[in-house]
């Protein structure tokens, strides 16, 4: 078997779940995790892996034949993808909804001037949510979309809050207005504003001696990510933080709410109960790893979203065995 071989760019929590979730892919192999931080400082658990400094990726280029980036989408991706897709192909999981078209712009442009392949805004939301909403739209073309995150920790908003400044460490919980998903299930139709849906938890760590009012009013006010909700932030110590919110739970809800031709009506619910955040985003990665190889095999170049990508590609059975298995 000709293994697909695979660079992971950071190594926090989505880079470690990507490692593991190589692991269960006999078509992949893991070269080598690239790092901000000194190489020698990174344990990993490939023992045939090496971990490299950021700037040993342009030597590498040869040897990988598609890396994963495991950023934040704050600061790292709209960065580190336009850059890292000028030298491989790459998949990343760039999350803030709002900002997505000009990321595809700028990865597109990269891409398309280097012949790679760049899967962008791949997970579970933007990612397999956003596909069951273009499923729900086409088929229930009559109706309404509702998507409800939580009760869970959101890894990008947990890392905008990070990086506040005079925040030493914190995680974001998004929770679910239960009120909400009761009216949409009854088939009810509600308007609901962004605030009325979801409220968010912030569990903040605070650096010694920072201005705590400063850093509160600087998270619900940042735009994009809390300035819509009703957020609550509360303050403890690294050590309740570590004791208490050492999981990485999440999941949700995607529900289309609609009518057919004769006025049936219909509901449509696509829900996710994830016991690690991490881990589940990163296996969603690696198999749109596998599909950005095989594009760049038929000669395909540029940016693509998940809604690019027949599942077929996904999968590392042949197209045989998927219509006598799954079909």
């Amino acid at each position: 078997m000709n293994q697909i071989r695979i660079g992971i760019v950071g190594y926090g929590n989505l880079g470690k779940g990507t490692e593991l979730a190589i692991r269960q892919n006999p078509d992949m192999k893991l070269v080598g995790v690239f790092t901000r931080r000194d190489p020698q400082s990174v344990q990993i658990l490939t023992e045939d892996a090496q971990v490299y400094a950021m700037a040993d990726m342009e030597r590498m280029r040869d040897a990988i034949d598609v890396m994963i980036l495991c950023g934040g989408s704050a600061t790292d991706l709209p960065k580190q993808t336009p850059e890292v897709v000028k030298l491989f192909n790459t998949v990343d999981s760039f999350d803030t909804h709002a900002h997505i078209p000009q990321h595809f712009a700028a990865v597109d442009a990269a891409a398309q001037a280097s012949g790679h392949v760049g899967i962008l805004s791949v997970g579970w939301d933007p990612g397999m949510f956003s596909l069951n909403r273009l499923y729900g739209n086409c088929i229930l073309p009559q109706g309404k979309d509702y998507t409800f995150w939580g009760k869970g920790i959101s890894q990008g908003h947990s890392d905008a809050v990070r990086r506040v400044e005079g925040v030493a460490d914190a995680k974001q919980y998004t929770v679910p207005v239960q009120a909400a998903i009761d009216a949409v299930r009854n088939g009810s139709n509600p308007e609901l504003s962004t605030r009325e849906k979801h409220t968010r938890e912030c569990f903040v760590v605070a650096k010694e001696g920072a201005d705590k009012a400063k850093i509160e009013q600087t998270i619900k006010a940042m735009p994009n990510y809390f300035d819509e909700y009703d957020t609550t932030v509360h303050f403890i110590s690294q050590e309740e933080l570590d004791r208490d919110h050492k999981a990485m739970p999440h999941g949700g809800f995607v529900i289309r709410s609609g009518q057919t031709g004769g006025g049936a009506k219909h509901i449509v619910e696509y829900a996710l109960k994830l016991e690690s955040n991490p881990e589940f985003t990163s296996s969603i990665l690696v198999a749109y790893a596998r599909a950005a190889y095989r594009l760049h095999q038929e000669g395909i170049q540029g940016a693509k979203t998940v809604f690019d990508i027949a599942p077929a590609y996904l999968s590392p059975k042949s197209g045989e065995e998927l219509r006598a298995t799954l079909l």
